[in-house]
Protein backbone atom coordinates (compact mmCIF):
# COMPACT_ATOMS: atom_id res chain seq x y z
CA UNK A 1 0.00 0.00 0.00
CA UNK A 2 1.49 3.41 -0.77
CA UNK A 3 1.37 6.82 1.17
CA UNK A 4 -1.63 7.67 -1.09
CA UNK A 5 -3.92 4.87 -0.78
CA UNK A 6 -2.67 5.12 2.95
CA UNK A 7 -4.46 9.21 3.16
CA UNK A 8 -7.31 8.29 1.33
CA UNK A 9 -8.16 5.61 3.77
CA UNK A 10 -7.80 7.19 6.54
CA UNK A 11 -9.58 10.95 5.20
CA UNK A 12 -12.26 8.24 4.50
CA UNK A 13 -12.53 6.88 8.22
CA UNK A 14 -12.21 10.72 9.48
CA UNK A 15 -15.24 11.35 7.05
CA UNK A 16 -17.62 8.79 8.17
CA UNK A 17 -16.73 9.36 12.29
CA UNK A 18 -17.28 12.63 11.34
CA UNK A 19 -20.46 12.37 9.67
CA UNK A 20 -21.74 9.22 12.90
CA UNK A 21 -20.39 11.58 15.48
CA UNK A 22 -20.68 15.63 14.36
CA UNK A 23 -24.49 15.59 13.26
CA UNK A 24 -27.47 15.84 14.54
CA UNK A 25 -29.57 12.94 14.28
CA UNK A 26 -32.42 13.22 16.48
CA UNK A 27 -35.65 14.23 15.39
CA UNK A 28 -36.76 18.07 16.52
CA UNK A 29 -39.84 16.20 18.19
CA UNK A 30 -37.86 13.16 20.17
CA UNK A 31 -34.99 15.86 20.98
CA UNK A 32 -37.25 18.07 22.86
CA UNK A 33 -38.76 14.50 24.65
CA UNK A 34 -35.78 13.79 25.37
CA UNK A 35 -34.61 17.54 26.63
CA UNK A 36 -37.85 17.64 28.91
CA UNK A 37 -37.21 13.89 30.23
CA UNK A 38 -33.41 14.94 31.04
CA UNK A 39 -34.35 17.78 33.46
CA UNK A 40 -36.33 15.36 35.52
CA UNK A 41 -34.18 14.52 38.04
CA UNK A 42 -35.00 11.82 41.13
CA UNK A 43 -35.67 13.16 44.40
CA UNK A 44 -35.55 10.20 46.23
CA UNK A 45 -35.88 6.13 45.53
CA UNK A 46 -39.40 5.05 46.10
CA UNK A 47 -38.38 2.46 48.94
CA UNK A 48 -36.88 4.94 51.03
CA UNK A 49 -41.33 5.96 50.46
CA UNK A 50 -42.29 2.44 51.23
CA UNK A 51 -40.18 2.00 54.43
CA UNK A 52 -41.26 5.08 55.76
CA UNK A 53 -45.29 4.36 55.07
CA UNK A 54 -44.91 1.25 56.27
CA UNK A 55 -44.02 2.63 59.84
CA UNK A 56 -47.01 4.66 60.22
CA UNK A 57 -49.12 1.27 59.21
CA UNK A 58 -51.47 -0.61 61.79
CA UNK A 59 -49.71 -4.07 61.92
CA UNK A 60 -52.42 -5.87 60.42
CA UNK A 61 -52.21 -3.00 57.23
CA UNK A 62 -48.62 -4.42 57.22
CA UNK A 63 -49.19 -7.84 57.20
CA UNK A 64 -51.82 -7.59 54.24
CA UNK A 65 -49.23 -5.80 51.86
CA UNK A 66 -46.77 -8.26 52.90
CA UNK A 67 -48.77 -10.86 51.43
CA UNK A 68 -49.43 -8.73 48.41
CA UNK A 69 -45.98 -8.14 48.27
CA UNK A 70 -45.49 -12.03 48.16
CA UNK A 71 -47.92 -12.95 45.78
CA UNK A 72 -46.64 -10.53 43.10
CA UNK A 73 -43.06 -11.98 43.44
CA UNK A 74 -44.19 -15.58 43.15
CA UNK A 75 -46.43 -13.92 39.62
CA UNK A 76 -45.50 -15.38 36.74
CA UNK A 77 -47.97 -13.90 33.85
CA UNK A 78 -48.42 -10.17 33.19
CA UNK A 79 -52.27 -10.24 34.19
CA UNK A 80 -51.45 -11.83 37.63
CA UNK A 81 -49.05 -8.70 38.19
CA UNK A 82 -51.21 -6.26 37.01
CA UNK A 83 -54.36 -7.75 38.90
CA UNK A 84 -52.01 -7.49 42.16
CA UNK A 85 -49.77 -3.85 41.51
CA UNK A 86 -53.79 -2.82 41.04
CA UNK A 87 -54.35 -4.11 44.55
CA UNK A 88 -50.85 -2.46 45.76
CA UNK A 89 -51.75 0.67 44.29
CA UNK A 90 -55.17 0.71 45.66
CA UNK A 91 -54.30 -0.20 49.54
CA UNK A 92 -51.56 2.76 49.56
CA UNK A 93 -54.14 5.23 48.05
CA UNK A 94 -56.88 4.22 50.71
CA UNK A 95 -54.59 5.08 53.70
CA UNK A 96 -53.08 7.92 52.52
CA UNK A 97 -50.00 7.06 50.48
CA UNK A 98 -50.80 8.36 46.81
CA UNK A 99 -47.14 8.69 45.82
CA UNK A 100 -46.54 4.95 46.33
CA UNK A 101 -50.31 4.98 45.10
CA UNK A 102 -48.56 6.40 41.95
CA UNK A 103 -45.55 4.44 41.96
CA UNK A 104 -47.48 1.11 41.39
CA UNK A 105 -49.55 2.71 38.74
CA UNK A 106 -46.54 2.93 36.88
CA UNK A 107 -45.26 -0.43 37.00
CA UNK A 108 -48.71 -1.45 35.47
CA UNK A 109 -48.58 1.12 32.83
CA UNK A 110 -44.88 -0.48 32.40
CA UNK A 111 -46.53 -3.61 31.54
CA UNK A 112 -49.68 -2.69 29.80
CA UNK A 113 -48.56 0.34 28.16
CA UNK A 114 -51.30 1.84 27.00
CA UNK A 115 -52.28 5.56 27.05
CA UNK A 116 -54.77 5.11 29.77
CA UNK A 117 -52.54 3.08 32.24
CA UNK A 118 -49.96 6.18 31.83
CA UNK A 119 -52.60 8.86 32.61
CA UNK A 120 -53.96 6.95 35.40
CA UNK A 121 -49.92 6.80 37.15
CA UNK A 122 -49.56 10.82 36.00
CA UNK A 123 -53.19 11.44 37.64
CA UNK A 124 -51.91 9.34 40.74
CA UNK A 125 -48.46 11.08 40.96
CA UNK A 126 -50.02 14.27 40.25
CA UNK A 127 -52.46 14.11 43.43
CA UNK A 128 -49.23 13.31 45.39
CA UNK A 129 -47.74 16.52 44.62
CA UNK A 130 -51.13 18.23 45.22
CA UNK A 131 -51.37 16.69 48.82
CA UNK A 132 -47.98 16.63 49.87
CA UNK A 133 -46.00 19.57 51.95
CA UNK A 134 -42.87 17.35 51.70
CA UNK A 135 -40.36 18.56 49.44
CA UNK A 136 -38.95 15.67 48.46
CA UNK A 137 -42.13 13.73 47.92
CA UNK A 138 -43.36 16.75 45.77
CA UNK A 139 -40.17 16.59 43.99
CA UNK A 140 -40.28 12.53 43.43
CA UNK A 141 -44.19 13.04 42.19
CA UNK A 142 -43.55 15.80 39.74
CA UNK A 143 -40.95 13.86 37.81
CA UNK A 144 -42.53 10.70 37.86
CA UNK A 145 -45.84 12.67 36.83
CA UNK A 146 -43.56 14.56 33.65
CA UNK A 147 -42.94 11.00 32.83
CA UNK A 148 -45.68 9.40 32.95
CA UNK A 149 -47.81 12.23 30.55
CA UNK A 150 -45.02 12.37 28.12
CA UNK A 151 -45.38 8.19 27.83
CA UNK A 152 -49.14 8.64 27.37
CA UNK A 153 -49.21 11.36 24.88
CA UNK A 154 -46.53 9.73 22.63
CA UNK A 155 -48.74 6.87 22.77
CA UNK A 156 -51.90 9.45 21.66
CA UNK A 157 -50.66 13.08 20.62
CA UNK A 158 -53.85 13.57 19.53
CA UNK A 159 -55.55 13.48 22.70
CA UNK A 160 -55.22 17.11 24.69
CA UNK A 161 -56.01 15.96 27.58
CA UNK A 162 -52.58 14.59 28.83
CA UNK A 163 -51.07 17.87 27.64
CA UNK A 164 -52.99 20.19 29.58
CA UNK A 165 -52.01 17.63 32.72
CA UNK A 166 -48.82 17.74 32.24
CA UNK A 167 -48.66 21.45 32.32
CA UNK A 168 -50.97 21.39 35.58
CA UNK A 169 -47.68 19.39 36.64
CA UNK A 170 -45.61 22.27 35.68
CA UNK A 171 -47.78 25.03 37.08
CA UNK A 172 -48.09 22.83 40.51
CA UNK A 173 -44.22 22.91 40.74
CA UNK A 174 -42.84 25.04 38.64
CA UNK A 175 -39.24 24.45 37.10
CA UNK A 176 -36.83 26.91 38.28
CA UNK A 177 -35.07 27.48 35.02
CA UNK A 178 -38.89 28.60 33.63
CA UNK A 179 -41.55 28.75 35.87
CA UNK A 180 -43.92 30.60 33.64
CA UNK A 181 -43.67 26.86 31.21
CA UNK A 182 -46.98 25.32 32.68
CA UNK A 183 -48.40 28.74 31.58
CA UNK A 184 -47.17 29.31 28.56
CA UNK A 185 -48.14 24.97 27.61
CA UNK A 186 -51.68 26.04 28.41
CA UNK A 187 -51.82 29.11 26.26
CA UNK A 188 -50.41 27.08 23.34
CA UNK A 189 -52.90 24.38 23.83
CA UNK A 190 -56.08 27.26 24.06
CA UNK A 191 -54.44 28.32 20.65
CA UNK A 192 -54.77 24.72 19.20
CA UNK A 193 -58.18 23.93 21.06
CA UNK A 194 -59.50 26.93 21.35
CA UNK A 195 -62.93 25.37 22.45
CA UNK A 196 -61.92 23.23 24.99
CA UNK A 197 -63.79 23.03 27.83
CA UNK A 198 -61.29 21.21 30.19
CA UNK A 199 -58.66 23.83 28.36
CA UNK A 200 -60.63 26.90 29.34
CA UNK A 201 -61.58 26.00 32.91
CA UNK A 202 -58.23 25.43 34.15
CA UNK A 203 -57.08 28.86 32.29
CA UNK A 204 -60.30 30.49 34.33
CA UNK A 205 -58.96 28.48 37.26
CA UNK A 206 -55.62 29.58 37.41
CA UNK A 207 -56.78 33.38 36.36
CA UNK A 208 -58.75 32.98 39.46
CA UNK A 209 -55.86 32.29 42.20
CA UNK A 210 -53.65 34.74 40.35
CA UNK A 211 -56.15 38.17 40.62
CA UNK A 212 -57.10 37.80 37.42
CA UNK A 213 -60.54 38.05 37.62
CA UNK A 214 -62.05 39.23 34.50
CA UNK A 215 -59.94 37.35 32.48
CA UNK A 216 -61.46 34.08 34.37
CA UNK A 217 -64.68 35.19 33.77
CA UNK A 218 -64.05 35.48 29.81
CA UNK A 219 -62.59 32.21 29.78
CA UNK A 220 -65.06 30.26 31.60
CA UNK A 221 -68.17 32.11 30.23
CA UNK A 222 -66.30 30.87 26.75
CA UNK A 223 -66.34 27.43 28.27
CA UNK A 224 -70.00 27.59 29.33
CA UNK A 225 -70.86 28.51 25.71
CA UNK A 226 -69.84 24.58 25.38
CA UNK A 227 -71.05 23.27 28.04
CA UNK A 228 -73.56 24.99 29.37
CA UNK A 229 -74.13 22.32 32.36
CA UNK A 230 -70.50 21.83 33.27
CA UNK A 231 -69.96 21.75 36.86
CA UNK A 232 -66.63 22.71 37.16
CA UNK A 233 -67.34 25.66 34.78
CA UNK A 234 -70.15 26.73 36.64
CA UNK A 235 -68.73 26.65 40.19
CA UNK A 236 -65.27 28.41 39.23
CA UNK A 237 -67.20 30.92 37.57
CA UNK A 238 -68.77 32.05 40.94
CA UNK A 239 -65.97 32.54 42.41
CA UNK A 240 -64.56 34.41 39.17
CA UNK A 241 -67.73 36.70 39.78
CA UNK A 242 -66.84 37.37 43.52
CA UNK A 243 -63.51 38.00 42.85
CA UNK A 244 -64.17 41.01 40.44
CA UNK A 245 -67.10 42.20 43.14
CA UNK A 246 -70.48 41.24 40.98
CA UNK A 247 -72.47 39.72 43.89
CA UNK A 248 -75.09 39.10 41.98
CA UNK A 249 -73.74 36.95 39.38
CA UNK A 250 -71.50 35.43 41.94
CA UNK A 251 -74.88 34.27 43.83
CA UNK A 252 -76.78 33.28 40.89
CA UNK A 253 -73.97 30.84 39.36
CA UNK A 254 -73.21 29.62 43.10
CA UNK A 255 -76.89 28.49 43.31
CA UNK A 256 -76.43 26.92 40.35
CA UNK A 257 -73.14 24.82 41.53
CA UNK A 258 -74.47 23.17 44.67
CA UNK A 259 -77.63 22.49 42.66
CA UNK A 260 -75.65 20.41 40.02
CA UNK A 261 -73.33 19.06 42.69
CA UNK A 262 -76.50 17.67 44.63
CA UNK A 263 -78.20 16.13 41.07
CA UNK A 264 -74.45 14.04 40.84
CA UNK A 265 -74.88 13.47 43.81
CA UNK A 266 -77.83 11.65 44.03
CA UNK A 267 -77.54 9.98 40.87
Amino acid sequence: MNKAQLVTILFSIALVFGMYYGCDRIPPKQKALEQSRSLVVEATDPLVLINAAREELAPAQRGALAELETELENALADSSKVSILKQLSGRYYEWGFPAISGYYAEQIADLESTEEAWSIAGTTYTIALQRSEDEQTRSFATGRAIRAYENAISLNPDNPANQVNLALVYTENPPEENPMQGIQLLLELNKEYPDNVYILNNLGRLAIQTGQFDRAIEQLERARSQAPEQTNTICLLAQAYRGAGNTGQAEKWDEKCQSLRQDAGSE
